[in-house]
């Protein structure tokens, strides 16, 4: 009889904490959305798996409405107002653990920090460098028509013949980026068809890194375990393994902290490194404050995980970016915006052209080309999924209390399809952003693809 008793006992805490309290009395039962997510975290982490995340949380938002609850502990926004109560300067919103994946060399970087504060203090050191007034002209506008020059050259040589522009794409985008982050000491040579440069891109393009995302964030402690086994137990779970060593940015990390290296000793060197215009000379400026005890000083190992952060975020966002913005044109249905587009391009003086490209700065006044690159971002954002923040507070968002310590999203993919907001939502179309004053003034506060307030994108402009 007691051990019946005992076993009752169990069973009714069991239920209690696993459905009764998640479904009925939490504070966020209240939320709509499907029950299965609301009782574990699996069921969204099924989709995940699956790749079909973020198209999953649109279609729920589509039959639940502008709040969801997909998890026990996760909720998921789509509404002006919570954009602004969550990710607006000054909410005190952090980003949650979900990041610290994109740390390198055991040192946090932008990307990574949690506070709000530390974040300040580093994107103070770099985000001038992004600033448009920089990009148009100087050196780095001067690289970029240059990269430009020699993609067109590589496309040049291949003729008629067939053309992946998958890989030449990256191999502009991580020349463009090592050039900008590293100069002459970690820059490139993809396009020109150096073979060790091109294949730092082998870590994106194995289809695996995905599997191994899913298990560094789903299942970190073990996905640590895997791949930290050596001997025997390593050889044993090789084939379980979800991508196999080395795994996904290794290349890309080794080349790094060897232009990072490379800048450290020509620095010691007496070289001029640190007067060339470029991220790793102006984190290293402060790498002088080292000597003494400020909490902004940066070490080497700092810099070098402050420039690969950099690096991993400019290779894939440009060149995906590009490749929808090729392919949407390339569809019957489009050759209008292509001929429109070459109308606008040869309306550039022959003065706005060196070696027979035009400068950023006249290519920064073509407003159909800016419409079309919008519309290419809203569609098809190189970072469609959500963005997980939490704050340490009990709030209120759009009518429902949130615990402290909820994971609360929002994302682009769901935002720019707001049919209220955008007409025909699927549809390519380049015009909606030259149409009326009010109706772009609301798509663009609806427009998210470089996130907002003081988290978002430093590579706006």
């Amino acid at each position: 009889m007691l051990i019946l008793l005992v076993f009752s006992a169990i069973l009714l805490a069991t239920a209690y904490h696993l459905v009764i309290e998640p479904l009925y009395l939490n504070p966020k039962s209240k939320i709509p959305g499907p029950k299965s997510y609301a009782l574990t975290k699996w069921r969204l982490a099924l989709e995940d798996f699956q790749g079909t995340r973020t198209r999953t949380i649109h279609a729920l938002h589509q039959k639940y409405g502008p709040i969801v609850r997909v998890g026990p502990n996760e909720i998921h926004f789509n509404s002006l107002n919570a954009l602004r109560t969550i990710y607006g300067a000054g909410s005190g919103f952090e980003r949650t653990w979900f990041y610290r994946m994109f740390d390198a060399y055991g040192r946090q970087n932008l990307f990574t920090f949690h506070s709000v504060k530390e974040h300040s203090d580093r994107k103070k050191l770099v985000a001038n460098a992004y600033s448009k007034s920089l990009m148009l002209k100087g050196p780095a506008a001067a690289m970029v028509q240059e990269k430009v020059s020699q993609y067109l050259a590589l496309i040049e040589e291949q003729g008629d013949q067939p053309h992946e522009i998958f890989s030449s794409l990256h191999y502009f985008s991580i020349d463009a980026i090592t050039q900008f982050l590293y100069g002459s000491q970690g820059g490139t040579s993809a396009l020109k068809g150096d073979i060790q440069d091109r294949a730092l891109l082998n870590d994106i393009i194995d289809p695996t890194r995905r599997y191994l995302s899913w298990f560094a964030v789903h299942l970190p402690t073990l996905t640590k375990w895997l791949y930290t086994r050596q001997g025997l137990t390593e050889r044993l779970i090789r084939p379980v393994l979800p991508m196999q060593k080395p795994t996904t940015y290794t290349g890309i990390r080794k080349h790094a902290l060897e232009a990072s290296q490379r800048f450290q000793t020509a620095v010691e060197a007496k070289s001029d490194v640190r007067t060339a215009e470029t991220i790793i000379s102006r984190l290293w400026a402060s790498h002088e404050s080292v000597k003494g005890s400020g909490r902004q000083a940066l070490d080497s190992l700092d810099i070098a995980s402050e420039c690969a952060d950099h690096l991993l975020a400019g290779i894939d966002t440009t060149a995906d970016t590009l490749l929808f913005l090729i392919w949407a044109l390339s569809q019957p249905q489009n050759l209008y915006i292509q001929k429109r587009l070459i109308e606008e391009v040869r309306t550039i003086p022959r003065d706005a052209l060196e070696k027979g490209t035009p400068r950023l700065d006249a290519i920064d006044k073509l407003p159909y080309l800016d419409a079309v690159i919008r519309e290419t971002l809203r569609l098809y954002a190189p970072l469609p999924a959500s963005e997980p923040r939490s704050l340490g507070a009990d709030c209120v968002i759009d009518g429902y209390k949130i615990p402290a310590r909820t994971v609360v999203n929002m994302s682009p993919y769901s935002l720019h399809r707001n049919a209220e907001v955008f007409e025909d939502p699927l549809r390519f179309d380049p015009d909606r952003w030259l149409g009326q004053t009010d109706k772009v003034a609301l798509m663009n506060r609806w427009f998210w693809a470089f996130s907002s307030g003081g988290r978002m994108c430093i590579g706006l402009q």
